[in-house]
């Protein structure tokens, strides 16, 4: 069976306050995000946490690049309020 991109991402009100996670992880695209930033590649990220699929992290990947400015803003509003 093939996995769309829509199926590697998902978002629910009771888990991460509804943010978008890597569907079954509960790792947000924030999270994601926030380690891509740091310098660590896709392949880095799945190696220090094997329960991740390297489809659904180039899948949040993805969407963060789609969304940066957005993300990015509420990454410095999160980091700001701890």
């Amino acid at each position: 069976m093939i996995a769309s991109l829509d199926s590697l991402l998902t978002s629910s009100p009771e888990i991460r306050h509804g943010r978008l996670c890597i569907a079954g992880t509960g790792i947000t695209v924030h999270r994601i995000a926030i380690w891509y930033k740091l310098g660590h590649s896709a392949e880095e990220i799945t190696r220090q946490y094997p329960h991740l699929s390297l489809a659904g992290v180039y899948a949040a990947l993805a969407h963060y690049h789609a969304n940066r400015t957005e993300i990015d803003a509420e990454i410095e509003a999160d980091e700001a309020q701890a």
